[in-house]
């Protein structure tokens, strides 16, 4: 078997200056917006999850991923799976603005014959890495990707996006388990940590804390950072990449339907989408103002 405990590659630095801080966070700004117009346009899907994790998405198809828009397939990219897939309206308007397909494709989420299906399907684009759907799975799928990746001494590393609700999921800890046994230090979890689901607050339905203890009891490396800050979640990443004797899992805490002051921390928005007319005006005015509020910190 090929030797498992290569170093990690030296990558491109990730500090974050102000100008670079300035533009990631007005693109995440034009972000929430589409999500919201692709959602009404549906006329289905959600809301809550897509709107909390955009300025990750955004950090990482913007500034940390190694990434080809015009080369999908590239075997040199890194690797994102994402788990929770019903959140994919955040990362298919991330990817548009990235230039994998054009942004008017954006408005036939979820309709007959679409690519951008409620769950993405990697049969259909070939950008993805997985098919997501049954929660707990793409976590799996990341630490066999992970495994393989170093035991083909692979310079590229793996991301994988996953909700907190899902670790409710048996097969997510079975996997935690692996991930931890052979120190897949190539390998990041990123768990979005709203503390909601679709039945109510994570805490009511099914308690996850201590979370940090659990997940250090699988000998991961646990980093917690503000998950609504791009400079948090950055410095975050960059320490995950320094890290090459284990795998690293980053608790990032957000805010679900953030930007939109009447779905932050409301659970009901999870699965569904703002109403066409004064319900969609209203959260995309919402958003603007965040928006300007942001703008307003740089000058």
């Amino acid at each position: 078997m090929a030797n498992l405990t290569l170093g990690p590659k030296v990558r491109k630095p990730l500090h974050l200056h102000d100008r670079t801080l300035k533009k990631l966070e007005q693109k995440a700004a034009e972000i929430r917006e589409d999500i919201i117009d692709m959602l009404v346009e549906a006329g289905s899907g959600h809301s809550a999850g897509p709107l909390g994790m955009t300025d990750i998405f955004t950090a990482l198809y913007f500034h940390i991923l190694e990434h080809d828009p015009k080369n999908p397939t590239w075997k040199q990219r890194d690797r994102l799976i994402l788990s929770n897939g019903h959140i994919c309206p955040v990362r298919y308007v991330t990817m548009a603005h990235a230039g994998y397909f054009p942004k008017k494709e954006l408005m036939t989420l979820r309709k007959l014959g679409t690519r951008l299906q409620g769950h993405p399907e990697v049969a259909l684009m070939e950008a993805l890495e997985t098919t997501s759907g049954p929660l707990g799975e793409g976590i799996a799928q990341a630490v066999g990707i992970a495994y393989a990746g170093l035991m083909d001494q692979a310079p590229w590393r793996v991301y994988c996006v996953t909700g907190d609700g899902e670790l409710d999921e048996g097969i997510v800890w079975e996997a935690f388990q692996f991930a931890g046994a052979n120190k897949l230090f190539n390998l990041t979890f990123i768990v979005d940590r709203n503390n909601i689901q679709i039945d109510g607050p994570t805490e009511s339905i099914m308690p996850l804390e201590s979370l940090v203890a659990k997940l250090e009891a699988f000998n991961f490396n646990v980093i917690r950072c503000a998950g609504n800050s791009i400079r948090d979640f950055v410095n975050a990443v960059e320490h995950a990449q320094g890290i090459s004797e284990k795998c690293t899992v980053i608790i990032a805490d957000t805010i679900p339907g953030y930007g939109v002051d009447f779905m932050e921390f409301d659970f009901t928005w999870h699965g569904k989408p703002p109403a066409a007319g004064t319900e969609s005006v209203s959260a995309i005015n919402k958003l603007r103002t965040l928006a300007g509020r942001i703008r307003s910190e740089h000058e």
